[in-house]
This record gives structure tokens, C-alpha cells and sequence, in this order.
């Protein structure tokens, strides 16, 4: 693929790290060669401002004097189950089909602190704050939330009250319910 001064060239690849306060991170692609440099503009341009390691990703990218990067990003798929301990009152998506008929709701991110594995988002209209937990986070394709980033949540309830057992970028929530 060129736009005339440039050639693009779609792949695959693993995340194999994203940090957000950086602003970049990288993706190793599925035929090997260099690591594909990955900026949070590009991110953000897909509606995500960050993506968890080891998510996989399909790219459109091009050469430039100072390595490979990704100058658009197609798809996102979370990063498989590592099997590691599972969140005692996690619901997933893959697992548990009921959940696709839960609505996502529109919410704002309260705060969350990546160090501690938690945060909290306001569901627009409703007065309870909405515990986001970091495997939850991992698990729907993201690495951190930004205090006052709209999200969408499908929403359960929990042992302690309304938790988040999705995670997405409202945008591409919105895309998704237009088509």
C-alpha cells in the first residue's frame, strides 16, 4: 500500500510493552524483524490511550529513517488468560455469554492507580462510583486509565457493590452500535 510518498504495509504482532506516560511502546511482529515502534498518538487515534503488554495487534506501518512504526492501528485483541490467579469475582467475557447482553454505560475515570491494581469510574447519571480492577483492565485490551478519560463499562454487581467486568473506549463503542 503508498499514499504517493510513502509505502504502508499491514501486520501482526504481539505488544510487547506500551508505557503511557512515556507515550510509546513496542510491538514485535508476527514474521519477526525489528520491534515496531508504537506512539500514543497513533493509540489514541484508535480510541485507546494505552494497551496492555502482550495484547495482539494489526498494524499498518511504514519505514523511516529511524526504524519501523505503526502509523495505524486496525484491531486489538486483549491478551489471552496467562493463568495466572483469577479475580475471585471476575466475569469473562469469553466464559460467560451473559455478559454480552449486559449494555455498556458510559463513564468517566474517577482515578486509577496502576501500582495499586485499581480504580474508579462515575457511570454518567448514577450517584456509585464503579470499582475498576486491573485484571479486568488487562483482560479487556488496556494498560491504564487516565483520571477523567471517558470509557465504557459493562457494569456487575459485586460482593462490595457495582464493578467493572469490561472496559472499553466509549468511541469505539459508539462505532460498534452505529454499524
Amino acid at each position: 500500500m503508498t499514499d504517493g510518498n510513502h509505502d504502508f504495509e499491514a501486520v501482526s504482532g504481539q505488544v510487547k510493552w506500551f508505557d503511557p506516560a512515556k507515550g510509546f511502546g513496542f510491538v514485535v511482529p508476527d514474521g519477526g524483524g525489528p520491534d515496531i515502534l508504537l506512539h500514543a498518538n497513533v493509540l489514541r487515534n484508535f480510541g485507546q490511550s494505552s494497551v496492555a503488554d502482550g495484547a495482539r495487534m494489526s498494524l499498518t506501518v511504514q519505514e523511516t529513517p529511524r526504524g519501523i512504526q505503526a502509523v495505524e492501528v486496525l484491531k486489538i485483541e486483549p491478551p489471552r488468560d496467562d493463568g495466572g490467579p483469577a479475580l475471585a469475582e471476575f466475569v469473562d467475557p469469553e466464559t460467560d455469554p451473559a455478559l454480552a447482553d449486559v449494555p455498556f454505560e458510559p463513564a468517566r475515570v474517577k482515578w486509577f492507580d496502576k501500582s495499586k491494581g485499581f480504580g474508579f469510574a462515575n457511570v454518567f447519571r448514577r450517584p456509585e462510583d464503579v470499582f475498576i480492577h486491573i485484571e479486568v483492565l488487562r483482560r479487556s485490551g488496556l494498560a491504564d486509565l487516565q483520571p477523567g478519560e471517558a470509557v465504557a463499562l459493562r457494569v456487575v454487581e459485586g460482593h462490595r457493590g457495582r464493578m467493572a467486568a469490561q472496559v472499553a473506549a466509549w468511541d469505539k463503542v459508539l462505532k460498534t452500535e452505529e454499524d
